[in-house]
């Protein structure tokens, strides 16, 4: 199944959704920041990220439980390959340069970052 970019409502709902594992619409709305949106504005977003294939849903009589079919490091490496490809140009070098020249990444930073790639290179097979 292909991931598509969620909306901003969209990403809200499943940032709670991940969190909890399975909700209700009224658990949703529990977690979200005032002022909160409608019962139905969230069901609704509900529905449209289950047919988008984010969430699916089991029914207890006439209650849906619903829960995340798209994990949240699934979306992520969605997200990070996308901000990759249309910002950087699949360069890692691009992006660290960003984050000197534009983020203010310091030199300590900077090092903890090639440190921590090191680690992750020599753990590799």
């Amino acid at each position: 199944m292909e991931i598509r970019e969620l909306t901003k409502a969209e990403e809200q709902v499943m940032l709670i959704l991940w969190e909890l594992k399975e909700a209700l619409v009224k658990d949703v709305i529990k977690k979200m920041n005032p002022p909160k949106p409608a019962y139905n504005t969230v069901s609704t977003v509900i529905r449209v990220l289950e047919s988008k294939g984010f969430v699916d849903h089991k029914a207890i009589g006439n209650v849906h439980v619903y829960f995340p079919l798209i994990s949240e490091a699934q979306y992520k490496n969605f997200a990070f390959d996308k901000v990759m490809h249309t910002y950087f140009e699949n360069n890692y070098q691009s992006l660290v340069s960003f984050l000197v020249k534009e983020k203010n990444m310091d030199l300590d930073e900077l090092n903890d970052l090639i440190t921590l790639a090191d680690q992750l290179k020599n753990k590799q097979p």
